[in-house]
């Protein structure tokens, strides 16, 4: 009885000590060691002194766990056929998939390319990175007539009416259908075409009326340009008469468009010239100390955000100058001129690298980070120039910004794209 009392002490003091410390371990004075947080490593044992840790590099390093003895580990790199799902943290690491196009086979144990469905098949489930395509047969009024990965069967084209259907529809083509007659035209059966006829000399045989249009059914035309005139359509001639009141509409519009431009170059000029005349009754009032500044000289075009600095107005001889201000942050929206520039140096790779597959790996983390899912970075591959049309949708929201873009260049290793666009917070120019 005393033995098992014991026991029950002694695993009981055991528990205790594990729930006051954590890391089951102690200094040499008897202090619980304490653990590294995940995003921290240990820099130096726990032991005769307490456990040192230090921070994981973001993107280059991590640390997941509670732990007293674990370092720092290398971020996990995406090569050859994989792509970056999500990126290296210093919390966590990489997760790396395979590459559009592809997808990881549990039986190889690598990347494999999709299955492309074959004709008379269509797409079920597309490919992902984690499993293959999905193809189904083509069947109750369906076809595929090419080879696809991403278009399930279509549904066959319906006559209007079942005896116009020239070719029924199979899983490999679509029906064809016979085009519906004219409205002019008659349902009944037309009378067998007249041999054509010499006519006489005489015109007198061409006074009688005659239908509209006269067709030849003989091989032989007209002997005489007589001939063709009169069995000509008269609307020829309403069409003729249409098409020479329509130059005088042509001719007012081209006026009306000249008109506008001259109305527009003369409005740009009294513009110019009003501005013109408003700055220099702003010198003439820092020319002179006793008269009130302006309200247009304290401030221009408050509504940009760019102000005019009217001492400068006052001060010194020489030329009169204007500092204007631009004020803002390091929020700014993200301008044309720094997209051309990441597209430029995204599509630029460095001396050394094998191919152009990092390009694509770069800006395809990069539309991961800024918010983009698989489905729209796949739509952006298919344009020309992908990164110009990831960076153009991306800048036309409220929250693009220079800050974020070059958070998300350092999260891939791209430090040397946002020092290269960084942007001051105020800029000064002189006029």
């Amino acid at each position: 009885m005393f033995t098992v009392t014991v026991v029950f002490l002694l695993v009981g003091n055991v528990f205790s000590s594990q729930d006051l410390c954590p890391s089951g371990a102690f200094t040499a004075s008897g202090e619980c060691c304490k653990q590294c947080q995940p995003g921290e490593g240990m820099k130096k044992p726990c032991g005769a002194t307490q456990t040192e840790c230090e921070p994981c590099l973001d993107s280059e390093t991590f640390s997941e766990n509670f732990s007293h003895t674990e370092k720092c580990q290398p971020c996990t790199p995406c090569f050859e056929l994989m792509r970056m799902l999500e990126p290296c943290t210093d919390a966590n690491d990489a997760v790396c998939v395979c590459d559009y196009g592809f997808f990881f086979s549990g039986m190889t144990g690598r990347c494999e390319a999709c299955t492309v469905c074959p004709m008379g098949w269509g797409v079920l489930m597309r490919c992902s990175f984690d499993r293959d395509t999905v193809c189904e047969e083509c069947v109750d009024d369906t076809f595929s007539d090419q080879e696809t990965s991403f278009d399930p069967c279509l549904p066959c084209t319906q006559c209007e009416q079942p005896d116009l259907e020239l070719e029924s529809c199979t899983p490999l083509s679509d029906a064809v259908c016979q085009e519906l007659d004219t409205p002019n035209s008659s349902t009944s059966p037309s009378p067998p075409p007249l041999p054509y006829v010499t006519p006489a000399p005489s015109l007198s045989t061409f006074c009688t009326p005659a239908p509209s249009v006269v067709s030849y059914t003989d091989k032989s035309p007209p002997i005489s340009p007589t001939e063709s005139v009169t069995t000509a359509d008269p609307g020829l001639k309403r069409l003729h008469g249409l098409s020479d009141n329509l130059i005088p509409i042509y001719t007012s519009i081209l006026a009306a468009v000249l008109l506008g431009l001259v109305a527009f170059i003369i409005f740009k000029r009294w513009n110019s010239c009003k501005q013109n005349k408003q700055g220099a009754n702003n010198r003439a009032c820092s020319a002179n100390p006793s008269q009130t500044p302006s309200p247009e000289g304290e401030k221009l075009h408050s509504d940009s955000g760019i102000s005019v600095d009217s001492q400068s107005l006052q001060e010194g001889q020489g030329p009169p100058h204007t500092v204007v201000k631009i004020d803002g942050s390091s929020t700014l929206p993200l301008p044309l001129h720094t997209r051309e520039e990441v597209e430029k140096l995204l599509n630029c790779t460095c001396e050394g690298e094998e191919s152009g597959a990092n390009e694509e790996t770069d800006w395809c983390s990069l539309a991961g980070l800024l918010g983009y899912k698989e489905e729209h970075i796949a739509n952006f591959k298919q344009e020309e120039r992908p990164i110009q049309a990831l960076l153009s949708h991306w800048a036309s929201q409220d929250s693009a910004n220079i800050d974020t873009l070059c958070t998300a260049l350092k999260k891939i290793n791209r430090e040397d794209i946002a020092q290269s666009i960084t942007v001051k917070p105020t800029a000064t120019s002189t006029v």
